[in-house]
């Protein structure tokens, strides 16, 4: 008998149920006896104990379907450690639960701030697996990350449409891409979705650059430009403030976010029109791109083959097209960022996309 528990944390994305299915069914395949146990919201349903044993009919249709069929919560790590309202140790919670349901293993899906409770949970003597989801594949230790491609083709849908109307009007236009801390998401669908200028975290832009990439195009006869800025795109000049000066500077603006600052430093500089995208949570959303499907069926499939060896303390990630087990104590808190020496970075500025820098 095998006993094993699932977890999906952080942010949803397409491609948790696939991975899901991927792993109990490779399991259901290769054992006589098997019971999973869902943990409903995340890391909410291991400390509070809210579970239910999970059937094969759980996982028959789920390939397909995006979110996830066990509701996902964040737990930020850094309040891990720090008792509840009612003064409960998570921690503690989390091992209890575990123990009390004797499972064998629990598999936890989800991003960087996930991996490093998971890493903790493993630290702590428990039997865990990591599966890497984000939509901004940016998980050490992985080439890729289930969730993004199915983001970056929405992000590029919401781009290509937007090329018709920026088009039509000869107007500037920006649309913002998710990804806070990394540029990935914004990389691929601005080269895919043929931006014209893209922004990323990595890059810091200057505003001057931009203005000037705009001008060099309406000189060129093309009355139209397609910017593509990450959510956490910064500019040169606020790189050099302090966290304290960001802060009252933003206050002092209230900007809903970057793509408002960057259309009016535009309009100011230039007196170009300008409008603004921002595709939002629809990047989350919807059935997983057939590339995830396989990707998250082979993560799952290699999880399922490590349960099955007993073992634990990894994640599985994808290296050279190949699944991999990944310590998670080697891998867990690391960011992987884009460098501006990146060769995909190069090639697009050999395109003539400016990058604003």
């Amino acid at each position: 008998m095998k006993r094993i528990g699932l977890l999906t944390s952080g942010g949803d994305c397409q491609a948790l149920n696939a991975t899901m299915r991927g792993v109990v069914k490779t399991l259901a395949n290769n054992i006589d006896e098997l019971e999973v146990y869902g943990f409903m919201n995340g890391y909410k349903g291991l400390i509070y104990g809210d579970y239910r044993l999970l059937t094969s009919q759980d996982f028959s249709g789920i390939l397909t379907k995006g979110g996830t069929i066990l509701g996902s919560s964040r737990v930020p790590f850094k309040t891990i450690r720090v008792p509840d309202d009612k003064g409960l140790d998570k921690v503690a919670e989390m091992k209890q639960n575990y123990h009390k349901l004797r499972l064998d293993c629990l598999v936890i899906l989800g991003g960087n701030g996930t991996q490093k409770t998971a890493a903790l949970l493993a630290e702590e003597g428990l039997n865990v697996i990591h599966l890497p989801k984000t939509i901004d594949n940016d998980i050490w230790g992985t080439d890729m990350t289930f969730g993004f491609y199915s983001a970056v083709n929405i992000a590029t849908e919401a781009i290509d449409c937007i090329h018709t109307t920026a088009a039509s009007h000869n107007r500037v236009f920006i649309v913002e891409i998710m990804g806070h801390k990394v540029g990935w998401l914004t990389l691929y669908a601005g080269i895919a979705g043929g931006a014209d200028i893209i922004l990323l975290p990595e890059i810091p832009y200057q505003i001057d650059k931009v203005v000037e990439a705009i001008d060099r195009r309406t000189k060129a006869g093309k009355g139209f430009t397609v910017i593509a800025v990450a959510e956490g795109a910064i500019s040169a000049e606020d790189l050099k403030l302090s966290k304290k000066e960001l802060k009252k500077k933003l206050e002092a603006k209230s900007y809903p976010s970057v793509a408002y600052e960057l259309a009016e430093d535009i309009q100011n500089k230039s007196g170009t029109e300008v409008r603004i995208t921002v595709p939002g949570h629809t990047q989350r959303g919807g059935a997983p791109c057939p590339y995830d499907r396989v990707l998250s069926t082979r993560l799952g499939a290699a999880a399922a083959r490590l349960i099955l060896n007993d073992e634990y303390g990894y994640m599985v990630g994808i290296v050279n097209n190949e699944t991999k087990k990944v310590p998670l104590k080697d891998v867990a808190g690391k960011l992987k960022a884009i460098s501006p020496d990146d060769q995909l970075i190069k090639e697009a500025k050999s395109l003539g996309i400016s990058f604003g820098d």
